[in-house]
C-alpha cells in the first residue's frame, strides 16, 4: 500500500520535495493581511514584511477541516497516512491532526514531532527514509515516536530585538544586549524554545553553538539541515566556515534551507540554526 507523509509549513520544507509529500500551509497574518505560509508568502516575502513592520505578525494553526481533507484525499486514494506536525507546546495543530485522524481509523497516524522548523522537517525527512526502507505506516509512526528524542535543534540569534518585540524579554535587557553584542543559542526541548546560553559577539557565538553540537555529536546516517533566517545567507556560511571540523569528512556539502515564519516571528532576521539527530 502507498504511503503519504503530511505535514504543515512549519516544518519550512519548499518545493521542490518528495512526490509522497504534502505541505499543509499555515496562517500568517500582517496586520488586516493573511496570507498562506509558502503558498502567496514566500520566506524572502515573509523577513521583508517582518523587517519593514512595527508589529509582530500572528500565526494561526492548521484547522481540522484542512486535515481531514488532505487524509480522505490520501485514504480514497488508496493510501496510508504519517502526519508529522509541529510541537503541540507550540501549536494546535497537533491537536487538529488528531481530531481530524479518527475519521480514518487504522489509516491515518500522527505524530507530535516536539520540534520546529528544520527540527521538523528532519523527521519528515527520516519518514521518507524509512519509508524508502520498506516500513509500514504504523513501524514508521512508531520509529518516528522512538527517534524525536534524539533530534537537537541549536540556534545562534543575531538580534535580541524581536525577543523584545514579542515580550520574552524586556527593553532594558535587549537593549543592554545590544551594547554588549550578545548572541543567544536557544535551543528546542521537550517541545518548547529555551536560552542555552549567550555569548559576545558573533564568533563566541559560532563557538558556542558548536560546543553545543559537539556534546551529543551527530549522527550523519540521519538526516541534518542548516537553516537561516532572514534575506541572505551570510552569516550562515560564516558559521559553516568556522565550524569546518564538525563536518570534515561526513558531508561533501551541507544541505541548507531557510526559516519560516513560525519561528522567524520570534527570533528575527540573521538567526542561524543546527538540526540533526544525536549519535546513539
Amino acid at each position: 500500500m502507498k504511503i503519504r507523509i503530511v505535514t504543515d509549513s512549519a516544518s519550512d520544507l519548499l518545493s521542490p520535495h518528495r512526490p509522497e509529500i504534502t505541505v499543509l500551509p499555515m496562517t500568517i497574518t500582517f496586520g488586516r493581511e493573511e496570507f498562506r505560509d509558502g503558498v502567496d508568502l514566500t520566506h524572502r516575502q515573509f523577513y521583508e514584511k517582518l523587517i519593514e513592520g512595527e508589529e509582530l505578525p500572528t500565526t494561526s494553526q492548521i484547522a481540522p477541516a484542512q486535515f481531514e481533507e488532505a487524509f480522505r484525499t490520501a485514504v480514497e486514494a488508496g493510501e496510508t497516512v504519517v502526519a508529522v506536525v509541529l510541537s503541540a507546546k507550540l501549536s494546535g495543530t497537533y491537536q487538529s491532526a488528531c481530531i481530524a485522524a479518527e475519521e480514518f481509523p487504522g489509516k491515518v497516524f500522527v505524530v507530535d514531532s516536539a520540534n520546529a522548523t528544520i527540527g521538523e522537517r528532519i523527521l519528515v525527512e527520516r519518514a521518507v527514509q524509512l519509508m524508502d526502507q520498506g516500513l509500514d505506516t504504523s513501524a514508521i509512526a512508531g520509529r518516528l515516536e522512538e527517534e524525536k528524542q534524539d533530534i537537537r535543534l541549536v540556534a545562534l540569534l543575531d538580534t535580541l530585538e524581536y525577543l523584545k518585540r514579542g515580550g520574552r524579554i524586556s527593553a532594558s535587557v535587549a537593549l543592554v544586549g545590544g551594547l554588549l553584542a550578545i548572541k543567544p543559542v536557544v535551543a528546542v526541548q521537550d517541545g518548547e524554545v529555551v536560552v542555552l546560553g549567550k555569548a559576545r559577539g558573533s564568533k563566541n557565538g559560532n563557538n558556542l553553538l558548536v560546543q553545543e553540537i559537539q556534546k551529543t555529536g551527530v549522527d550523519f546516517s540521519r538526516p541534518y539541515k542548516l537553516g537561516y533566517a532572514g534575506l541572505n545567507d551570510a552569516l550562515l556560511q560564516k558559521y559553516i566556515t568556522d565550524s569546518a571540523a564538525l563536518w570534515e569528512g561526513h558531508a561533501d556539502s551541507l544541505p541548507t534551507g531557510t526559516v519560516g515564519g513560525t519561528i522567524g516571528t520570534h527570533v528575527g532576521p540573521g538567526a542561524i540554526a543546527v538540526a540533526f539527530f544525536r549519535k546513539r
